[in-house]
């Protein structure tokens, strides 16, 4: 399904997380935020990678949290670690 959506999606952001994670729990706001202010233009997915093992290899997901920009299909930018909202939004906006 999720591969369905990365190469289906215009755009797609990718919150990679885990529930033992910290950091990850200040980004996943974040991107509610994102997917509340650039909802018609992106699809938001969180990702587990303790459920999503393989994904994770493919993408050699080394820390987290880590958020996947996709562009029709192709990764195309990477933001790791808790970072600022601005942060992730302006990455966003230059690929728009």
């Amino acid at each position: 399904a999720l591969y369905y959506l990365l190469t289906n999606q215009a755009m797609v952001v990718m919150d990679c997380t885990a529930s033992w994670c910290g950091p990850c729990k200040l980004v996943a706001p974040l991107m509610d935020q994102l997917a509340e202010a650039y909802g018609d233009r992106v699809t938001v997915v969180k990702l587990d990678i303790d459920n999503n093992k393989s994904i994770a290899k493919r993408f050699n997901i080394k820390s987290i949290p880590a958020v996947f920009f996709f562009k029709q299909g192709e990764h195309i930018d990477t933001v790791i670690g808790a970072k600022p909202y601005s942060e992730f939004s302006s990455t966003l906006e230059k690929h728009l």
